[in-house]
């Protein structure tokens, strides 16, 4: 659990907000995100400047017959991770409840309900966001988390399923009414997924009528909007998602293309590095792929250097083809 020694070092004397009654310091978040905050990335976000972590989303099915990648999802390094919190999804407010208890054996500082995920997969199971049209539900399962667990309860949400069922405000109530201790926002449909343009007045909207901790979430894509949305919606804290993807340094309200390419050509080595010792050489190499082709952006690889950097089988051939193409800049 949090306590005094979890906390950076390099955070404010005061926390900048509680999720209940935990201290939160700082005010920017990356967002949890399926198949990529993974243990080795939110380690890395959490030292440019996270202020708390949260797991890729796992369903009930997988918790309660312990699938065996459930510690892979999951796990947590303690000692540089809390406070932590692990996102569930699914439809069956029973099961989230069971499901919930059997994470909470695992320690973490609250459970997090994902109702905001737009993927068709999540959605035919009724989940994600499309708990959005049944706010019944959405009651009734924040009323059972926070009754039955002794850990506090959160939630992420969407604006509505469309522009014709924006019920942002009435599922906001519901869950800070039934026990929810912080509402991330991301201000965009399930229709649009990620497309068009996030709605913060509506992230507004929802700061202004509750009293727990507000996320906004959606269209961060450069540091100094971290400062506009919180200005603009009045929220606690910024949650980034896709642009911390290949850019951590957003995270810590920097520049990725200010960055020195030795500093970026480090932190690169180091993240694939981490997800070798987390999982094994070969897979890591293809999961490296999603945030490796961010890292080298701004190095303008040609495509057969890109081609060949992707299709690489071994630490020592990735590092090759990066040594060339960073040494190119002169900087690496």
């Amino acid at each position: 659990m949090v306590t005094m020694e979890n906390i950076p070092p390099t955070t404010a004397a005061l926390p900048n907000f509680y999720i209940d009654t935990i201290p939160i310091y700082g005010d920017v978040i990356l967002a949890p995100m399926d198949g990529i905050s993974d243990m080795p990335f939110r380690l890395l976000t959490r030292k440019m400047g996270s202020a708390f972590n949260i797991t890729g989303f796992v369903n009930t099915t997988d918790i309660l017959n312990n699938a065996a990648f459930l510690d892979e999802r999951i796990g947590y390094d303690p000692q540089q991770e809390r406070p932590i919190g692990f996102q569930i999804f699914g439809s069956d407010p029973d099961l989230l409840l069971e499901s919930a208890l059997r994470l909470q054996e695992r320690e973490p500082d609250f459970i997090d309900v994902n109702m905001g995920c737009s993927a068709k997969v999540i959605r035919r199971k009724g989940a994600g966001s499309e708990l959005m049209a049944k706010p019944g539900d959405i009651a009734r399962i924040f009323t059972l988390l926070s009754r039955h667990l002794s850990v506090p309860v959160t939630g992420k949400i969407r604006l509505g399923i469309d522009d014709d069922s924006l019920n942002y405000l009435e599922i906001a109530h519901i869950i800070e009414d039934n026990g929810g201790k912080m509402l991330a926002v991301h201000g965009r449909t399930r229709v649009q997924a990620y497309s068009g343009k996030a709605n913060w007045e509506s992230i507004a909207e929802i700061k202004s009528a509750l009293t727990i901790p507000v996320i906004g979430n959606g269209d961060i894509v450069e540091p100094e909007q971290i400062d506009q949305m919180k200005a603009r919606t009045g929220c606690d804290a910024v949650m980034i998602g896709r642009e911390a993807i290949g850019n951590p340094w957003i995270i810590g309200r920097s520049h990725r293309d200010r960055q020195p390419l030795s500093e970026v050509y480090r932190i690169t080595i180091d993240h694939l590095r981490s997800l070798i010792d987390f999982y094994d050489e070969a897979r890591a190499l293809v999961l490296f792929r999603k945030y490796a082709k961010n890292y080298i952006k701004r190095c303008h690889p040609s495509r057969d250097e890109f081609i060949s950097l992707m299709q690489a089988e071994s630490l020592d051939e990735f590092t090759n083809i990066l040594d060339r193409i960073f040494s190119r800049e002169g900087d690496a």
